[in-house]
């Protein structure tokens, strides 16, 4: 008959671990349930007290939670790709606020239901710096959504059509952050900006959002063809906001053009 080890080595029968095994799957302590046998014969190895082993098991399961509760929200963010401060490469643009980005990856602005605009014109890293923003979020365990400006009023265009935009924006009004991406490259008509007043209004003062653009303030009279809907919506963001400016070129572009010119030596070498 096989047994397993208790905490000061005294063996438990096959009875006695599958009540045990039970009990601890009731309680969805799933990582416990996987791992305390190996615990037990640690424990039992190192001699520890009751208190050290009641101590471990917690923390391995809360350290195992965490885990799976940072894969659901990464997962549930719908970002277009992982990404992280450690792969940006700050060198490129020619004007970025470094240490005021980083600042706000502490995610203070968060608690403080804040909000961060970047604006820079395409291919200088906005979308990768507010998906780092919003991953270390998750990895705080913080709610997130990630969309794009378009996907998001297509959405809720279609959640009006069928008389379900009250459960649609929840989508966007509900997680602690939402980002809202590349804003200003498509103009808005009357019923999209309408609906993305709906969201900026229902978030502005209950929750953080991260949005990036490449249209200052004063031209998104055009992004959203209504010059008081846009004075609206950006009073909103700057009233509890932060706006982050980044310059230079693209990045695209450069790295087009770094190929351009690697072919080229390639060609003269033959």
């Amino acid at each position: 008959m096989m047994s397993c080890l208790n905490v000061r080595g005294i063996p438990v029968s096959n009875g006695e671990t599958s009540n045990l095994e039970t009990s601890l799957r009731r309680l969805f302590l799933t990582h416990t349930q996987a791992h305390y046998r190996e615990l037990l014969a640690q424990a039992a190895k190192e001699n520890w007290s009751h208190e050290q082993f009641l101590e471990q098991l917690v923390d391995q399961e809360m350290t195992a939670r965490h885990a799976r509760a940072v894969e659901r929200l990464i997962k549930e963010a719908k970002f277009p790709a992982p990404k992280a401060f450690a792969g940006f490469d700050w060198n490129h643009p020619r004007s970025i606020p470094k240490v005021q980005i980083l600042h706000f990856a502490q995610l203070s602005f968060i608690d403080n239901k804040e909000h961060l605009i970047f604006l820079g014109s395409g291919g200088l890293g906005k979308t990768h710096l507010a998906t780092a923003i919003g991953f270390a979020a998750c990895q705080k365990e913080i709610r997130t959504f990630f969309t794009t400006a378009a996907d998001m009023i297509n959405y809720l265009v279609a959640a009006q059509a069928d008389h379900s935009l009250d459960r649609a924006l929840k989508r966007y009004v509900a997680p602690r952050l939402l980002i809202i991406d590349e804003l200003g490259y498509l103009p808005l008509d009357k019923q999209g900006r309408d609906l993305f007043f709906q969201v900026i209004s229902k978030r502005s003062q209950s929750g953080s959002m991260i949005l990036t653009t490449n249209k200052p303030f004063k031209e998104w009279g055009e992004v959203f063809q209504d010059t008081a809907v846009a004075s609206a919506i950006a009073e909103r963001l700057i009233e509890h906001g932060e706006l982050i400016k980044i310059e230079g070129d693209s990045y695209r572009v450069k790295k087009k053009r770094q190929k351009a010119i690697a072919l080229d030596e390639l060609t003269d070498k033959k």
